[in-house]
């Protein structure tokens, strides 16, 4: 009996040996970047487990463990690392790991409107950021898709003219400044149709910033600045990577051509040496859609307009560059041909219709280079050149003999040309560690010419600017800021001040409070475009001047929660802006059938955004709400009872599940819009009253699937516009533009759509 009972201790013994042996236990380790400093926020993952923890702020971490020997991968954001470790009972803490990238390069690093690349934390700008990893997990094929989501902004669609529009902040496009690589995008009108005439397979990252940015970047920054970074070589020798991206409109597919809308891209970089390359192109297409297409027949379809217009792109880009210790140039190119085509519907006596095409050709040049003097001095140059052509076509088609006739009516045989050139150099000297100095110079150049433009008017620009930051002490930063201009042609502001300032109020928090004046210069097309024909009557106005602005914003970051496995961050921010001479329509006082632009509008908008950030092991979640006011000018009118702004509330929520088990992912992206008011103006028995008029709120939402199959192939999968969005409801009686219905749904979307994507990616270090 004592035999047997032995026997048994011996063996639970042994048991709760090996139990001990392979529990989990924890263990602590510090990671450090390449200047030593500690390296917080970053993801750490025992390989083939599920355990995962996040670098606090002073680089600690604590992580779960069994015992034996491990594999511990640390993710940078930049790049992975992965270190054989041993766990033991008696080793409960592993050496220092210190990574490849210096303190700046390792955080999420900024360079829109910095003295240099900037972690988010360090600039004295609220800067979002938009990774390429967040655009391939929406399989986004456009700018577009990518901002849809994001709050604050908001498209309309001119179905005339098969473009889009943006607004920011409650301001339009014409007011915020798109930038490619730090490089203006010329766009040929008001609208930012430029946007989604970037290949987002380029793009490395989005950067938005909101609130003037006028005393770096010039005009148009008045709302803010969307810059977009293009990829770089990368660090391995030669990268191959090709994508193909299928996706329904509504219920409308063809495969690969036709109905739906269709993307492949094909590129390759190399680097050797410092040496680097980069080459890319890609083709999209998308068949059009109509909203009577689902049930109507043939000759109905055709007795209609098309409401959205077939297009197709054509792009190609090619970078190559050299970069060292101390300097760095690089020259990239990219190309756009692009075809919107418009059908008006046939006279179905005559079986003739009137089809019109819209042929956008685009060049864009840039050179950049920067050199460091010395450990204080560095210098940045910066030369672009775009060359942009709208051409319209316009024909009679006979379906009876399938041919073709080129109409005569003004503007329907036309090429408009437009031609920027920029040059920017500034030089950044660190005097101390307290004050750093940037003075530059930049030129800008415009030109334009075409049927519908006057004569072929030229705007030469001249600026000095000069700002400074000046830390007294560590937590302190503050950056004031001056713009001198010399125009050629309008009336600028002679100079533009700002002072963006940075509190670390503690460790985890921190404040940033500015002001900043902006200003809008008068566009080619608002001095010298004039547009008469059948249906308008608009004379461009050669005596505008500059819109300004007075911006005041604020935000507060909080960052107090690093725990094992768990991070979050919130940030409020507030913005109340005051615009004059704002540049609108109105009557000629000397031709009352002509609308003209002139300098009257007062405006103003005013609002606040919260957002927070929650990652919890392989979950990761951003929540967020704004509430945006537009002034109302209807309040100027002494008879009229209308509140002063007009608010429209917007709520976004986007989450991703990484699912170790399928090497893969799941992605969901939405954003509730509010009703956007209005107030209209009736008069009944000779007295006036407004009412108040809204477009409908809706729901977007998409739901995608990434999935890493084999070893060199993701697919992608999903569905986007989940609420099958097309037309916003509108209470308004009245024209709302050029090429807009009064009473009318607003349009919106073609619908639900499905997607279903391949991307190959290979890599040779």
């Amino acid at each position: 009996m004592k035999l047997y009972l032995l026997a048994f201790l011996l063996l639970v013994s042994i048991s709760l040996k090996a139990q001990d042996t392979n529990k989990n236990l924890t263990i602590t380790g510090k990671v450090l970047t390449a200047d030593g400093l500690p390296a917080s926020g970053l993801l750490i993952v025992i390989k083939d487990s599920k355990n995962v923890a996040f670098t606090q702020n002073d680089g600690t971490f604590r992580i779960s463990s069994s015992a034996g020997s491990k594999q511990i991968i640390i993710k940078s954001g930049l790049s992975t690392l992965e270190q054989n470790i041993e766990v033991g009972q008696n080793q409960l803490s592993i050496p220092t790991i210190t990574l490849k990238e210096k303190s700046y390069e390792l955080k999420e690093v900024v360079v829109t409107a910095q003295y240099g690349p900037q972690s988010m934390k360090n600039s004295v700008y609220n800067v979002r950021t938009i990774s390429a990893e967040k655009i391939r997990l929406r399989g986004a094929t456009n700018v577009q898709q990518v901002l849809n989501t994001e709050l604050g902004f908001r498209f309309n669609n001119d179905l005339t003219l098969g473009t889009t529009d943006v607004e920011l902040m409650g301001m339009s496009g014409r007011n915020i400044k798109i930038l490619l690589d730090g490089v203006p995008v010329v766009d040929r009108s008001d609208s930012r149709e430029s946007l989604n005439q970037i290949d987002i397979n380029t793009v490395e990252r989005i950067e938005i910033v909101e609130g003037p940015v006028s005393v770096v970047y010039g005009t148009d920054a008045l709302a803010g600045v969307i810059n977009i970074i293009t990829k770089n070589a990368g660090k391995s020798l030669l990268n191959i990577s090709a994508r193909v991206q299928e996706e329904t409109a509504g219920d409308e597919y063809a495969a690969l051509s036709g109905a739906g809308v269709h993307n492949q891209n094909i590129s390759a970089s190399w680097q050797n040496k410092g040496w680097n390359a980069l080459v890319g192109f890609s083709h999209n297409e998308f068949g059009g859609w109509n909203l009577a297409s689902k049930t109507a027949t043939i000759d109905e379809v055709n007795s209609v307009t098309n409401r959205w217009k077939p297009k197709e792109q054509f792009l190609g880009n090619t970078k190559i560059g050299y970069r060292n210790d101390r300097f760095n140039i690089w020259y990239r190119l990219d190309g756009l041909k692009e075809d919107i085509d418009s059908r008006f519907g046939i006279n179905p006596n005559n079986y003739r219709g009137k089809l019109q095409t819209y042929t956008t050709n685009r060049y864009t040049q840039q050179i950049q280079s920067e050199y460091r003097f010395s450990k204080k001095l560095d210098v940045t140059g910066v030369a672009g050149y775009t060359d942009l052509q709208r051409a319209t076509k316009t024909v009679i088609h006979d379906y009876t003999n399938n041919t073709e006739q080129l109409t005569a009516d003004a503007g329907e045989q036309d090429v408009a040309k437009f031609n920027a050139t920029i040059v920017r150099i500034t030089a950044q000297y660190f005097a101390s560690k307290m004050v750093t100095i940037q003075p530059g110079f930049e030129y800008n150049r415009d030109a334009a010419s075409g049927q519908r433009i006057k004569g072929k008017p030229v705007i030469n620009d001249y600026a000095f600017f000069a700002s400074s930051e000046i830390r007294p002490m560590d937590r302190i930063n503050i950056r004031p800021g001056v713009r001198f201009i010399k125009n050629s042609v309008y009336d600028a502001p002679a100079i533009i001040p700002s002072l963006n300032t940075k509190f670390g109020l503690s460790k985890n928090f921190d404040l940033r409070l500015s002001y900043a004046r902006g200003f809008r210069a008068p566009a080619l097309r608002e001095l010298y475009y004039d547009f008469f024909d059948a249906s308008h009557a608009i004379m461009g106005n050669e005596n505008l001047k500059a819109e300004q602005s007075n911006s005041f914003n604020a935000s507060l970051v909080w960052a107090g929660i690093q725990k094992d496995d768990m991070q979050f961050r919130s940030t409020a921010t507030g913005f109340y802006n005051v615009f004059k001479d704002r540049i609108d329509y109105g009557m000629d006082p000397l031709q009352p059938t002509v609308t003209t632009l002139i300098n009257v509008s007062r405006y103003k908008t005013v609002g606040g955004t919260i957002d927070n950030t929650f990652i919890l092991q392989n979950l990761q979640v951003n929540v967020g709400f704004s509430y945006i006011g537009r002034y109302n000018r209807l309040i100027e009118e002494p008879t009229l009872d209308v509140p002063e702004f007009m608010w429209a509330p917007e709520l976004n929520g986007n989450a991703t599940y990484n699912i170790p088990k399928i090497n893969g992912s799941i992605s969901f992206f939405y954003k509730y819009t509010g009703n956007r008011p209005g107030y209209q103006v009736t008069t009944s028995g000779g007295v006036q009253t407004a009412n108040l008029v809204k477009i409908g709120a809706f729901s977007w939402a998409d739901l995608m699937l990434n999935k890493n199959i084999y070893k060199h192939f993701t697919i992608n999968a999903g569905v986007k516009n989940l609420f099958d969005v097309t037309q916003l409801t509108n209470t308004s009686t009245a024209s709302g533009g050029a090429h807009s219905t009064g009473g009318a749904s607003v349009p919106y979307s073609y619908g639900r759509s499905y997607v279903l994507g391949l991307i190959f990616n290979w890599n040779k270090n």
